[in-house]
Parts: structure tokens; sequence; C-alpha cells
């Protein structure tokens, strides 16, 4: 076995239960810019903190730990912001009715003002519904997984 690989194996010394390598060798790889831009973004998508430790792993054939996206996941966020929005205009708008409300004189517009904050208050329990709907739908996902 060469002195290389035998230093390799022992390493130098230990830091909390890892032993440290001394890496004296250097190997050069030349990159066009596409090429490049690949690497860098493989190497983002996995848990690797540093381009090195991800070319390392792969050229020595150890295990690379991908990060996983759920795209269902994503359009349920998408849908849920939308849907988070709404419900804010919505509160926004039945705030502005009731302090419309206590500031009317006189009887007939109070009558119209309760009739449109009734619209309102429907409308704004739909879009409470409909989160609910949503959040089950996701909790129920979370759940089989």
């Amino acid at each position: 076995m060469k002195q290389e690989e035998k230093s390799l194996k022992k390493g130098k010394g230990k830091k909390m239960g890892k032993e440290i390598l001394n890496r004296t060798r250097i190997a050069a790889i030349r990159f066009t810019v596409g090429e490049y831009a690949v690497l860098e973004r493989r190497c983002r998508a996995t848990t690797c903190r540093q381009m090195s430790e991800y070319l390392r792993n792969c050229l020595l054939h150890k295990p690379v730990t991908v990060k996983h996206r759920d795209a269902s996941l994503d359009e349920f966020m998408l849908e849920f912001i939308r849907l988070r929005k709404e419900l804010s205009a919505v509160g926004n708008n039945f705030n502005q009715t009731v302090k419309k409300l206590h500031t009317l004189q006189q009887i007939p517009e109070f009558g119209q003002w309760i009739f449109e904050t009734e619209t309102q208050r429907e409308i704004l329990l739909f879009q409470v519904a409909e989160i609910q709907r949503m959040t089950a739908k996701i909790t129920e996902k979370w759940l089989r997984s």
C-alpha cells in the first residue's frame, strides 16, 4: 500500500468524533461556463455545503443526498397564498363597513349598510371555509406520507 493511501486511511487527529483528513493533493479540472453552471445547479440541489464536497463525493462514488421539492405542495402554497390575500382584502372591506356603520346618523342609509355587511360576512365565511378545506387536504396528504 502506498504511503499516501495509508495517510488517507489514518487521518490526522479527530474532531468531535469525526476524522480530520489533510487533503494535500489537488486535481484541477477546467469547465466551460455552461458545464460549470450545470455543476453549480446540481450542487445547490444537494445537501453539500461546498462545491468541493459535492465533486469529491461524485468522483469517489460516495452517496450525495439530493433535496426534493414536492410540486403538489408548491401548488398548494400558491393557492394558499392567493386565498390568504383574498381573505385579507375581504377582512379590510368588512372593517371599513363596520366603521361606516358606527358613523351613520340616518336610518335609511343604515339599512343599506347592514345588507352590504351581511353580504361581505358571507364572502368572508366562504373564504374561511375554503382555507379550512385546503388545510385539511394538505394535512391528510402529509399524514399519508
